[in-house]
């Protein structure tokens, strides 16, 4: 929390607005990875949502919450995501992370599949309390949209604190690399822009390293 003090003016100044949020949308170009699952059987949205918890634990900012009348910062948060269930309705999927590349990856098929097939909504926190709800970060991905923007659904402005994280379809092969729309949603009190950009490198990066240590074995 020490680094969060040499911001504490930008807080203070955002949450005094009715609309604290930032709202950005990019594309990003990460290392094409898609062969590389393939090739492993490694269920590509998976690998994606692992890559991309493990690269919002390295960023402080996007750990910060407020929370009776105080900021903290988490220290875990749960892996969670949308699904379409079977009557074409959304649910929500939700598991605790690990950073064990397999558990992750076995976790998070377990639970999109409970949430595939479950009629009621599911995982919408309410059983939780309000400190540990704050152990989110919220992720979305629509494949079927070359997403330009999104407006994600608020209960208070400004008490919203947690990021929320969508992407879309992804490019076409374009030889090492490919392109995803992200749009990333947080409390600009916490995020500027800039660490939008760390947290899309921080991805890039992570991808290449896990691609990396499985072909070298290291």
């Amino acid at each position: 929390m020490d680094a969060f003090e040499f911001r504490r003016d930008r807080y203070e100044s955002f949450r005094q607005y009715q609309n604290p949020l930032l709202n950005l949308s990019v594309v990003a170009k990460l290392p094409e990875f898609r062969t590389y699952c393939k090739e492993r059987q490694l269920p590509v949205f998976h690998f994606m949502l692992y890559c991309l918890c493990m690269s919002v634990k390295d960023i402080d900012n996007f750990l910060y919450r407020e929370f009776e009348g105080a900021v903290i910062k988490i220290d875990r948060f749960y892996g969670g995501y949308t699904v379409i269930n079977q009557d074409n309705n959304l649910n929500y999927a939700n598991f605790d992370i690990s950073e064990d590349r397999a558990e992750f990856i076995a976790r998070s098929v377990a639970a999109g599949e409970l949430a595939r097939t479950t009629r009621e909504l599911i995982n919408t926190g309410h059983d939780l309390s309000p400190r540990e709800q704050k152990n989110n970060v919220y992720t979305t991905c629509m494949p079927w949209l070359d997403l330009r923007a999104i407006e994600h659904p608020i209960y208070e402005y400004k008490t919203a604190d947690i990021p929320l994280i969508a992407w879309g379809r992804y490019s076409d092969l374009a030889g090492d690399t490919m392109s995803v729309p992200f749009c990333i949603q947080a409390h600009h009190g916490f995020v500027d822009g800039y660490h939008v950009h760390l947290l899309l490198q921080r991805l890039a990066e992570r991808i290449e390293r896990e691609i990396t240590v499985c072909k070298t074995g290291t």
